[in-house]
């Protein structure tokens, strides 16, 4: 698989965990609120944020249903959610300068061609458009990278998306484990699709999350995400479809903070003993070979002559076999901890 340079960071296997803050929608149509969001994300330590692009005539049918999770039709609920399509130089600007990636989902060939023009580094494909072949196709020959959430998508579906981007030689290819309900309950969160991912497609794999909190989250990156996307919000009650599930700024914090904490917790994996951190906890909680009476010099050291005990300022109970049998070398008093120089 093939490590993604991003404008600011480095998505990859050896690489920390990449956080897109998803701001989506959330601007509620607002430049200002999306500024602020910017602000807030980078101020949480975020690596991206990313949003949506599309249009409602281009995006869906107008012969569309109501969904009872919603108050209308999704054509107008859509609609009222598009972007201003002006605004992506200026909020690439102020990415560059809070050092955030900028990010997007763009649904059709001019907000592809807007990505272009602000030097996205990479484009998301949202769940719902995982089996757009004709959109993946165009994504994948910019030969930027793109990540997949994979949200309600079989097996077949994801090959078939990976097929198109190796197809069009671009190997910039993230894939996301998602569930697509808002909010959705963390029993169908499914983590360990990700290994089955990785595995059946030698891809970077994440974790688009859905669910209330960040502890299935913050699971993924102890299961391997090396993407995290979670949905953002400056306050939960505010109007629209995205933010009663979505994470607010302190939060989006805690949660970024808690994931660099697990990361300095993987460790080398390398197991040599005690660290210089462990030792004064070696020393003195540790067993050893203690004296279980007074042990004259030139005396034939014997197995009840010897206790194992706390600390372990003596020779270590696995070398009991090496020290039965020889002679003290010097008195040794009783509940003494034994030394080799003793012997």
């Amino acid at each position: 698989m093939t490590n993604i340079k991003t404008g600011f960071s480095s998505i990859g296997n050896s690489e920390p965990c990449y956080i897109i803050a998803e701001i989506g929608s959330n601007h509620n149509g607002n430049f200002d609120q999306a500024c602020e969001m910017i602000e807030k994300a980078a101020n949480s330590g975020v690596n991206a944020v990313k949003f949506q692009t599309f249009k409602a005539k281009n995006h869906y049918s107008k012969k569309t249903e109501r969904i009872s999770l919603y108050q209308e039709d999704i054509y107008s609920l859509i609609e009222k959610l598009e972007i201003d399509r002006t605004w992506h130089k200026k909020l690439a600007e102020v990415c560059k300068n809070h050092h955030l990636d900028f990010l997007d989902s763009p649904c059709d060939s001019e907000a592809i061609s807007i990505a272009l023009s602000v030097n996205m580094p990479l484009m998301k494909v949202a769940s719902f458009d995982m089996v757009d072949v004709r959109l993946i196709d165009e994504i994948s020959r910019t030969g930027k990278g793109i990540i997949f959430s994979t949200g309600m998508a079989t097996m077949a579906e994801i090959e078939s998306a990976v097929n198109i981007c190796r197809k069009n030689e671009n190997h910039k290819i993230v894939v996301l484990q998602c569930t697509s309900i808002y909010p959705a309950p963390a029993k169908l969160s499914n983590l360990r699709a990700m290994e089955t991912i990785a595995k059946a497609f030698n891809v970077i794999v994440g974790y688009s999350d859905h669910t209330l909190g960040d502890h299935i989250a913050l699971s993924a990156v102890s299961l391997g995400a090396k993407v995290i996307e979670k949905h953002y919000t400056l306050d939960r009650k505010m109007e629209g479809p995205d933010h009663i599930f979505a994470i607010e700024p302190s939060e989006l914090k805690d949660m970024v903070e808690k994931i660099r904490e697990i990361e300095t917790g993987f460790g080398d994996g390398m197991k040599n003993g005690p660290r210089p951190e462990e030792m004064e906890f070696y020393r003195n909680a540790r067993r050893s070979l203690i004296a279980a009476r007074d042990i004259k010099k030139g005396e034939l050291i014997r197995d009840e002559d010897i206790v194992v005990k706390r600390p372990g300022y003596g020779i270590s109970p696995l070398q009991l076999p090496n020290v039965i049998g020889r002679r003290a070398a010097q008195d040794i008093t009783f509940d003494e901890p034994i030394t080799w120089k003793m012997i």
